[in-house]
């Protein structure tokens, strides 16, 4: 854990302190000496379940969560059957909301027959009103409900609710604080993510991300320095730098520095083997960051470079600020720059208004830009955003055929592109062992998956392995010895 903070330096006598940080390590004890009483009367551990909806933001969110719940004394188990449930959420498609809705209404079962059981949902889609009333409405079940600009307070929260008999609802519409040092969960022994900014400025006009999770925000660079240095401490020998849009980095700071700028003092972090990033915004992928990553030796040569659409009428509706010749040029520089680069995307079927013509341009854009992969999403109206609003909604079978055809682009783009390292040896960090016994998957630096045959003790480690056969967006690959 980062920085962990000893409770026998916490007085839980006496009032919280007045420090943030402080303070929630004081509700974490404080929670702990509970449980520890409710322990002895069950006779059994007491566990906790959560599970994780949306992006990689959510995912290292729950890690704090995670932290926070096993500082205090709990159990993790797999299972819902658990004594208490959590739910992290999104809400960037609609489809998200429903599954967490059909979640509770299995979760209120398992509540019925064991009603200490508690259920927390925080997250993205609570920071949506009409959410929160449906809560309150058709679930008062849940116990606890919270957004995303105080996760820092789950302790107090949990602690407040653990002293209530009715449902507890703590939403913030924004935040400037950014609490550190609070405890954390990895998923990984030696890899992890660590948030450099919170919140977004852009405002795409099919967006509801900077509506719930407020205005950018960045972290002090010293502190980020100084999070890797722990981990890497920690045997953590990549790292994940998260933001909604990382090229935005430290233009909120007293003393604004550039992302590249970031890079050079992570990159000087020793025993740190690689750094990857994401989301970059195109409209601010500047020539310094695209230089940064030709020369270092730390940063992957893979890039997230969201276009959402190949059109530029369609992406000037889309708030984008970019156009196609604009995107096609970034392209034509990083690969001029990292040659080998591995470039990746985003791409939305379906925006309100979209022409033939204007789907026809996004797959020109996807011919030439020689993508990895893409990530291919059909059009999700969320209300609350300007696009929700637009008129020209386009009819669902047209927008089926269109996506499927750029799916049909995209994985045969893919499937060529990709097979550039057929019959390399590329160094690949072992993360995880397959169902299949004995079959363990990497990644390359250019996020590419590799399949191979494998030992236990590779895991957290990096391996050469020939790339044999590539099928797609991934590879069926062997280990290579010393001695080949």
């Amino acid at each position: 854990m980062f920085n962990e903070i000893d409770f026998t330096k916490i007085d839980l006598t006496g009032q919280p302190p007045a420090d943030e940080t402080k303070r929630q390590y004081y509700f974490m004890g404080k929670i702990r000496e509970l449980l520890a009483r409710e322990r002895a009367v069950l006779g059994r551990p007491v566990t906790y379940c959560l599970q994780t909806f949306g992006c990689q933001m959510n995912e290292k969110q729950s890690e704090v969560v995670a932290g926070i719940m096993d500082e205090m004394g709990f159990d993790r188990k797999e299972s819902e059957d658990a004594d208490i449930v959590i739910y992290n959420t999104c809400t960037v498609r609609e489809n998200a909301n429903l599954k967490v809705y059909g979640r509770l209404g299995k979760l209120h079962n398992l509540k019925k027959h064991n009603p200490d059981m508690k259920i927390i949902l925080f997250g993205c889609m609570m920071q949506e009103q009409h959410v929160v009333d449906k809560i309150r409405k058709d679930y008062p079940f849940v116990d606890l409900v919270f957004g995303t600009h105080n996760i820092f307070r789950f302790a107090e929260l949990f602690y407040e609710m653990k002293n209530r008999d009715s449902q507890l609802v703590e939403i913030w519409e924004g935040t400037e604080q950014i609490v550190e040092e609070l405890p954390t969960e990895r998923n990984y022994s030696f890899k992890s993510g660590v948030n450099i900014m919170f919140g977004c400025n852009n405002f795409c006009s099919y967006c509801i991300v900077p509506y719930v999770r407020g205005r950018e925000r960045s972290r002090e660079p010293e502190a980020i320095v100084n999070e890797v240095k722990s981990l890497v401490a920690d045997g953590v020998t990549e790292v994940m730098l998260l933001g909604q849009n990382v090229n935005s980095y430290g233009k909120t700071l007293e003393h604004p520095i550039t992302f590249a700028q970031l890079l050079q003092m992570v990159e000087a972090v020793p025993g740190l083997k690689r750094i990857r990033f994401m989301t970059s915004h195109p409209k601010d992928l500047s020539d310094e960051l695209i230089e940064y990553m030709g020369k270092s030796k730390k940063v992957c040569h893979h890039l997230h470079l969201p276009m959402q659409s190949g059109s530029s009428r369609i992406l000037k509706l889309m708030n984008r600020r970019y156009d196609k010749d604009k995107y096609l040029e970034l392209v034509q520089k990083i690969r001029g720059a990292v040659p080998d680069i591995s470039l990746t995307t985003d791409i939305i079927v379906g925006f309100p208004g979209e022409t033939e013509e204007d789907f026809l341009e996004t797959l020109d854009v996807v011919d030439k830009s020689d993508f990895d992969t893409a990530f291919t999403f059909i059009y999700s109206k969320r209300s609350g955003t300007p696009a929700a609003k637009m008129e020209d909604q386009v009819p669902e079978d047209v927008v089926k055929d269109r996506f499927d055809r750029l799916l049909s682009l995209v994985q045969e783009k893919g499937r060529m592109v990709s097979s550039r390292f057929q019959g390399t040896v590329q160094e690949v960090l072992v993360e995880t062992e397959s169902k299949e016994k004995g079959i363990f998957t990497g990644r390359t630096q250019y996020n590419l998956l590799v399949h191979f045959p494998g030992t236990s003790d590779m895991l957290g480690k990096y391996i050469q392995v020939r790339l044999d056969t590539c099928k797609g967006f991934y590879y069926l690959g062997t280990a290579v010895t010393e001695q080949e």
